[in-house]
């Protein structure tokens, strides 16, 4: 039986889109582990495959990029708290390997330290990338401003003098990672971008037209559609009773600073036709109140169970809340607070799909507005989710395991046989 081991960044956004591939691989016969957040092991185990805990002080280690005055500090933050991780996560995933033994590794690239070690550990190996990707294109703009595609010479302009100063604001925080790397006996990385290209396959967790088209992808880059996966939940009967339309407002799993889109979603939203449904997941519901009986405000729900539910989200433009609306053909209003979140707003834009509303444009009266103009965007998301059906999934993840595992006939023959 061939063995596959999955290593995650310390997030539970990063965790559940690799576990549809998880269980392909499990169901096809393989010994799967599944190394993540403590507090995931039943979740996981639950689904079927085997949990490993992550060395807690890795988890200790929250990202505070929230914290930054402006993007480029915002950048720093998240690349340095990444480097700090590193060496943590070489040791936690050296000693899996000693324990697991596996025959294949499925590395988080937000795991710098585990990706590096993975380089040198003599096995076959991918990363997993669930956001989009920030790497120079003809056709694709500068990462992070959530600027739109370059229209002729002066908008790649623009984006060639964007990636050479985040590649500058980038060294500092990435010189202990290089230094670990050379400890390692990997080779350097000659920038963030390089990141995101070592991994001899990068299994790619959204599609086109949802990400920009690009005529110059890395070679690298495997598209898979987004990860659907989450822990199985029925939608709750409270659900049924409010009245349609249903508007979902959900921020952040992680703390950033985003409850005012929750106050500006109460304030503008609750007296509007239909009803409202607020997770507020990082932030305790005793912050937020409504006496509307058609408003309902609690902490966690699955958007999962939900999803198929609901008839416009409202979010901060996390992947996974964003890229499972549109899988349901659901259209957005996107209020981008930081991290990936400018890129995932104008991507909903430039398909059509939603609306991008700018943090500091936000308010009652424009969120409000936002979502009048969101609710006729339907076909738009409609188009992205048969894009998302298209792209193959799980099923096409397992052809990369397929082919790293000739020896033992790769995971269809996995059951059958023992890896030599």
């Amino acid at each position: 039986m061939s063995t596959v081991l999955f290593y995650t960044s310390p997030a539970r956004g990063h965790l559940y889109p690799m576990m549809d591939l998880a269980l392909a691989l499990r169901a096809r016969g393989a010994r799967v582990v599944v190394q993540t957040l403590a507090a995931e092991k039943a979740a996981v185990e639950a689904a079927g495959v085997e949990h490993r805990p992550l060395d807690p002080a890795i988890e200790a280690l929250p990202l505070d990029d929230w914290k930054g005055t402006n993007p480029l500090d915002a950048m720093r933050r998240t690349l340095a708290r990444w480097v700090e991780r590193a060496p943590l996560e070489v040791e936690d995933l050296r000693g899996a390997i000693r324990d697991v033994r596996p025959d294949a590794l499925l590395v988080d690239i937000n795991a710098l330290g585990a990706g590096a070690l993975a380089e040198v550990a003599g096995l076959p190996w991918a990363s997993h990338l669930p956001y989009v990707l920030p790497v120079p294109s003809h056709d694709a703009p500068a990462f992070g401003p959530g600027l739109p595609p370059p229209a002729g010479w002066v908008g790649r302009l623009r984006d060639q003098l964007l990636w050479t100063v985040q590649g500058w604001a980038a060294r500092g925080p990435l010189a202990p990672y290089q230094r670990l790397r050379a400890e390692l006996g990997a080779v350097p990385v000659s920038g963030f971008h390089e990141l995101f290209t070592r991994p001899p396959v990068l299994l790619h967790r959204t599609a086109e037209p949802f990400e920009y088209p690009r005529a110059d992808w890395p070679a690298n880059v495997v598209h898979l559609g987004p990860g659907l996966w989450a822990p199985p939940e029925a939608p709750p009967p409270r659900l049924a009773e409010m009245p349609g339309p249903r508007t979902l407002v959900s921020v952040s799993t992680e703390h950033q600073d985003d409850t005012p889109i929750v106050h500006a979603a109460l304030a503008g939203l609750a007296d509007g036709p239909g009803s409202l449904v607020v997770t507020t997941a990082a932030h305790d519901t005793a912050a937020f109140s409504s006496p509307n009986p058609r408003v309902w405000v609690t902490r966690f729900l699955s958007h999962a169970a939900v999803m198929g539910h609901v008839d416009l989200v409202v979010t901060h433009g996390g992947m996974g809340t964003t890229q499972r609306a549109l899988a349901a053909g659901v259209p957005l209003v996107v209020v981008p607070w930081g991290r990936d979140q400018l890129e995932t707003a104008r991507r909903v834009e430039h398909c059509g799909a939603g609306v991008m509303l700018p943090r500091g444009s936000l308010s009652p009266s424009s969120l409000r507005a936002a979502v009048e103009k969101a609710r006729g965007m339907r076909e738009g998301a409609r188009r992205v989710a048969t894009a998302f059906a298209a792209a193959g999934g799980a099923e096409a993840g397992l052809a990369w395991v397929d082919g790293v595992l000739p020896r033992s006939g790769g995971v269809v023959a996995a059951a059958g046989g023992g890896a030599p």
